[in-house]
């Protein structure tokens, strides 16, 4: 059967994927782990043992919550503002992340492009998402750079701030792929009613 017992690399993260305490991550090392891990520790693969169904049933529990903490911890280190917030999490420096964000240039400009993506994404606006994308993009980039600078220097409240703004601007991107994917769709769905 397969040894489920929990490593003490579950504890972290960054352990657990074999990957350094830092907020840069090999996405693709990231992924070739979570299959190996996911192989290892999946529920289909233990041996069933019929004298004993008991310990059978803990084993495929067991398997069960590491594969569930295995998936927890690859979306966790992969997303920016997620792994900005378990890097503080570490460093005992994420009990301020829930407060406002108090940059108001920060706020005024995000707030515009959520009213330009929502606007976009209502008037089926395929060119105003794809201008939006790479201006998201951008401040993710920036804000991650800032990010990992502030942390390197152990500058808490900087690499705090970073990380809400990451927050922020994740959810944006992820909105604007899934605007993008919908009018894209919406577009094909109108172009093959031409066939019809």
């Amino acid at each position: 059967m397969t040894d489920i017992t929990p490593d003490a690399q579950f504890d972290n993260f960054f352990a657990l994927f074999e990957q350094p305490v830092q907020f840069a991550v090999n996405q693709e090392r990231l992924d070739q782990q979570l299959r190996l891990l996911q192989k290892r520790y999946h529920p289909d693969n233990l041996v069933a043992d019929s004298k004993n169904t008991a310990d059978s049933a803990q084993a495929k529990q067991q398997s069960e919550q590491a594969s569930a903490l295995i998936n927890q911890a690859y979306q966790t280190l992969s997303a920016p503002d997620s792994r900005a917030s378990y890097l503080l999490d570490i460093a005992g420096q994420a009990q301020n992340l829930e407060h406002s964000i108090a940059d108001l240039d920060f706020l005024e400009d995000a707030m515009q492009m959520r009213m330009d993506l929502d606007d976009a994404i209502e008037g089926k606006e395929l060119a105003a998402l794809k201008q939006l994308h790479p201006q998201i993009t951008e401040r993710l980039n920036k804000q991650s750079e800032r990010f990992d600078s502030a942390y390197q220097s152990q500058d808490w409240q900087t690499a705090i701030d970073a990380t809400q703004k990451l927050k922020f601007l994740v959810k944006l991107d992820a909105d604007v792929t899934t605007g993008l994917d919908e009018v894209a769709s919406a577009e094909h769905l109108d172009d093959d009613d031409l066939y019809v």
